[in-house]
């Protein structure tokens, strides 16, 4: 089936400006999503996920800037897409929230503890001219709770966030984020401060909203089990970059680059009875004074000579497999 994109990112390059230094965080990303996909960002914490999907809307935080790259929305199938990077400011409210939304981390850093959940869904709403008033606001917000699965939902639109469990406050956030019918969803670790049972609610309504809604979600992670149940293509950054992309099966079937390989190798597998987990030696690397070359070379167990010295080119390994390292550039003559 042929990609219909809705966000296509092209080279795109973030730096922080810190009295330490200058953090690379984002070094020459790339990649597409699919209008009605779920696709993935996965690795580990310090990779730049979080910094990857703020750059989408232009939300990174100072001392941050996205010093180059394109980022193009496609806000209908087929149509001219709009370059986000050259949207002034105001232009760039009429999609945040409306068209391209998020879910944060931590849904007590999202909601604000002075007004109620239902207030902040209808204020929500009505910036973006979804409703024309608060009082219009507040009565949909009780359809987009009961939309979200919020129990009791007459009672919690008028409930503080401090009044509402942590699946509660995650489940508000996402009605709020959902309120304007966006057409992208980027959800940046939704789950990370929720027990195991509540984990698994979120993503049922997640994929429930996307089979209903036509939704497109980027998915943030580093739970691979997450990745298998959830997404449909997935992206593995390390330390800044993209190392490898692939539908969720193959990624799983055939992993190439060494970091992937270790990813998985740290996950329990429930067929296969393990002793003792593998763990990925050393730490991601402090982006001021990144390594020269490949980025994973420091923690690589098939490391090379060229490996040290040169950034290692993206290879198609086959249609919808690319993966950026120097053992198979080498099995090609590159």
């Amino acid at each position: 089936m042929e990609c219909q994109p809705i966000i296509e990112v092209k080279d795109l390059y973030v730096n922080f400006y810190t009295y330490a230094g200058i953090v690379k965080a984002i070094d020459g990303v790339s990649f597409k999503i699919c209008r009605g996909e779920t696709y993935c960002l996965v690795g580990e914490t310090g990779c730049g996920k979080s910094v990857t999907a703020r750059s989408l809307t232009r939300l990174v935080p100072p001392p941050g800037r996205i010093e180059k790259g394109v980022i193009l929305y496609y806000p209908e199938p087929g149509g001219k897409p709009i370059n986000i990077m050259e949207l002034s400011e105001e232009e760039l409210r009429k999609i945040r929230g409306s068209e391209i939304s998020y879910v944060f981390q931590d849904p007590n850093t999202s909601l604000d503890p002075l007004y109620t959940i239902g207030y902040q869904i209808a204020e929500t709403m009505h910036a973006h001219g979804t409703v024309a008033s608060i009082k219009e606001g507040i009565r949909k917000a009780v359809h987009i709770l009961k939309m979200v699965l919020m129990p009791d939902p007459e009672t919690r639109v008028k409930n503080y966030p401090h009044e509402l469990s942590g699946g509660m406050k995650q489940r508000a956030v996402i009605g709020t984020s959902l309120s304007n019918n966006p057409k992208l969803l980027i959800a940046d670790e939704p789950t990370t401060a929720l027990d195991a049972t509540v984990q698994d609610q979120i993503m049922d309504l997640l994929r429930k909203l996307r089979r209903d809604r036509n939704l497109t979600i980027l998915l943030i992670t580093h739970n691979m089990g997450l990745v298998a149940e959830m997404c449909d293509r997935v992206a593995v950054m390390y330390a800044g970059r993209i190392v490898e992309e692939a539908d969720v099966y193959e990624l799983f079937n055939n992993p190439l680059h060494p970091y992937t390989k270790a990813l998985l190798r740290a996950v329990p597998n429930p067929l296969k009875r393990v002793e003792k987990l593998e763990s990925i030696p050393g730490t991601v690397p402090n982006l001021i004074y990144p390594p020269p070359g490949c980025r994973f070379h420091p923690r690589c167990p098939m490391v090379m000579e060229i490996c040290r010295e040169k950034r290692p080119p993206e290879i198609n390994v086959k249609p919808g497999h690319r993966v950026a390292c120097w053992l198979y550039a080498e099995k090609r003559g590159e």
